[in-house]
């Protein structure tokens, strides 16, 4: 299982990113994906999860009507369209799903959000 992501960088408050996260290695299609964030000195936290089809999703009370997260079984990818940034927003991110019973990350993208 590999798990790829890209996108992030430096961007201004009210600014927006687009995260990818490319996955092989298993079957897609076959399992729920999520993004996690990790800030400096706390704890991993759930940013949001999408359901196998797309159908349903969650979204953590500090994300939710700013991010958007999508997938693209087509092509393996999910992503986490971000808007209205916040300087708390700034961390790690991290694809993450649980084939097999295990958990795989990706190896994380940084996200700053500051002026």
């Amino acid at each position: 299982v590999q798990l790829v992501e890209s996108g992030g960088g430096l961007v201004q408050p009210g600014g927006s990113l687009r995260l990818s996260c490319a996955a092989s290695g298993f079957t897609f299609s076959n399992y729920d994906m999520s993004w996690y964030r990790q800030a400096p000195g706390k704890e991993r936290e759930l940013v949001a999860r999408i359901s196998i089809t797309g159908g349903r999703t969650y979204y953590a009370d500090s994300v939710k009507g700013r991010f958007t997260i999508s997938r693209d079984n087509a092509k393996n990818t999910v992503y986490l369209r971000m808007n209205s940034l916040k300087p708390e927003d700034t961390a790690v991110y991290y694809c993450h799903t649980k084939p097999f019973g295990y958990d795989y990350w990706g190896q994380g993208t940084q996200v700053t959000v500051s002026s």
